[in-house]
């Protein structure tokens, strides 16, 4: 299984193939997902700071560049976790004061 790792948090065990913005949830992490997953909030990003994702999707460039994020971060909510990983959470509800949104679907 893979292991997730959390810039100033820990590391911890995933299934291969589980969506990062739920593994992070799963264990602890309080990123923001305030549109459920549906890659149109950009709330879910992450700085992947270790290891390797595909390339964007056509769904992150279009929310990226909507919003006028930087295009090095990734949405959580649209990647799924293959292989060992180091990733640091960009918005959670201890630096937002926000609540979570809908959890995402599997």
């Amino acid at each position: 299984m893979p292991n997730v790792t959390v810039f100033g948090q820990g590391t911890f065990e995933v299934e291969e193939g589980k969506k990062l913005v739920l593994a992070l949830e799963d264990n602890g992490v309080n990123i923001l997902h305030r549109c459920g997953g549906k890659a149109k909030c950009t709330t879910c990003r992450v700085e992947v700071m270790a290891g390797e994702f595909c390339d964007l999707t056509n769904v992150e460039k279009k929310a990226f560049s909507e919003k006028g994020i930087e295009d090095h971060l990734r949405l959580s909510c649209q990647i799924r976790v293959n292989a060992d990983v180091t990733v640091r959470p960009i918005m959670t509800v201890e630096n937002s004061g926000l609540e979570t949104g809908p959890r995402p679907a599997e």
